[in-house]
């Protein structure tokens, strides 16, 4: 299969014909059916006797070129329907009914505050077109109109306000919001890839308009990414100044699969200037080696680091609700637990468990509610490292600590 991709170096441009590369490298192999020789990728750089070679060899259309900031308004027509009218005209030069997909915007509605978008204007100019021509020419056309989207790669001030907020927010500038109230549709760059990359398959989504609304139908007019959200300018604020402070709080928000906050924390994490890249820890020093908190989550606890230096001994303590997982990741230990209390059956102290571990077979080991424990480095020169995971986060005032010797 040959694909062309025009708009190539833009936002979904830049996202589509990397993922397709990674398919005709061998790099994805989650779509077996989609089988690609060439990716013809046209841009502004490119000219029109490639354009015109892409269309005779197409086998697939991604129209993804236009114009959305241009100085003057009356280039969205010249530079958004002209183009598209222009590359329809190649296609039937050559006589090329490969599906052709239009990335139309849902301004083409002319609905409310869309009412007098020339931009929108233009891409319903290119949407009947496009129309026109499959029925004249029985070519499949799949239009989709894009809410705002979101994700790597997108230009601050030019592809939406997520891009500008990242951006602002991640090199420390300002940001202006007139209305928090004010809700946005979003779609996710890597969710309206895999929805591309169904429509090659011939598994596209279809829908009809009920004003501004998509609703989904199998035989629909209109195609679109079933997977958007809608968010106030409040909530994405607020979430990407919790991104930011995250390196001082360690604080990581709830990010479940699929969810709005995952997609925004990986797209705010792309803006990032370089020398955020990395960020010093507080690392707790003393004379046995250091603590150092790595990672705090809102519903699943904490991650630190333990180093002990040769021969010391760490813990000696129990939790009543708190439990911990220890991992030795370099070195050699020895950890034990000890339930807490006199044993009825022999009127003396429970016996002691013993693990010994290291960092040549990773093992996790549960530090159990009610249980004094330690964890001791049996080497005489090196330090011994360990991963800790405790179920809820450090709170000095409730530390539900309580020391007590193992032996």
């Amino acid at each position: 299969m040959n694909i062309l991709v025009t708009g190539a170096n833009g936002f979904v441009g830049k996202n589509l014909t990397e993922n397709l590369y990674a398919i005709k490298n061998g790099y994805n192999q989650t779509r077996p059916n989609i089988k690609i020789d060439n990716i013809f990728k046209y841009d502004l750089n490119n000219t029109i006797e490639e354009l015109e070679n892409y269309c005779k060899n197409a086998d697939f259309v991604f129209n993804l070129a236009g114009t959305n900031r241009p100085k003057d308004s009356r280039d969205f027509m010249k530079n958004n329907f002209g183009f598209s009218n222009d590359l329809l005209k190649m296609l039937r030069k050559y006589k090329n009914k490969c599906p052709v997909m239009l990335s139309s915007s849902i301004q083409a509605t002319l609905i409310g505050r869309y009412g007098n978008s020339d931009y929108g204007k233009s891409k319903l100019a290119c949407e009947n077109t496009l129309f026109s021509y499959g029925k004249e020419t029985g070519a499949k056309v799949l239009v989709y109109r894009f809410p705002n989207l979101f994700g790597k790669w997108s230009k601050p001030n030019y592809n939406s306000v997520v891009a500008t907020f990242c951006y602002n927010i991640a090199n420390d500038l300002p940001i202006q919001v007139n209305d928090a109230s004010t809700e946005l549709e979003l779609l996710y760059i890597d969710d309206l890839i895999n929805e591309m990359l169904d429509a090659l398959e011939g598994k596209e989504h279809h829908c009809e308009y009920d004003g501004l609304i998509p609703i989904e139908k199998p035989n629909g007019k209109y195609c679109h990414a079933p997977a958007t959200y809608r968010v106030t300018l409040g909530q994405i604020v607020h979430l990407l100044h919790t991104f930011k402070n995250e390196p001082e709080t360690l604080q990581m928000p709830s990010i479940p699969d699929q969810s709005f906050t995952k997609k925004l924390y990986s797209t705010y994490l792309s803006f990032l200037p370089e020398k955020k890249f990395k960020y010093a820890l507080n690392m707790k020093r003393d004379s046995r080696g250091s603590f150092t908190e790595l990672l705090k989550t809102s519903d699943h606890g904490q991650f630190s680091v333990n180093i002990s230096k040769p021969g010391v001994t760490k813990g000696q303590h129990w939790h009543n609700t708190k439990w911990e997982f220890f991992i030795v990741v370099s070195g050699h230990a020895k950890i034990q637990e000890r339930k807490i209390g006199i044993d009825p059956s022999t009127g003396k102290d429970y016996p002691v468990i013993e693990f010994e571990v290291s960092s040549d077979k990773i093992e996790a080991v549960h530090m159990i509610p009610g249980y004094t424990h330690n964890i001791i480095n049996l080497s005489a020169t090196d330090d011994l490292v360990t991963l800790m995971w405790a179920n809820e986060q450090f709170d000095p005032l409730h530390p539900d600590t309580f020391h007590e010797n193992v032996i």
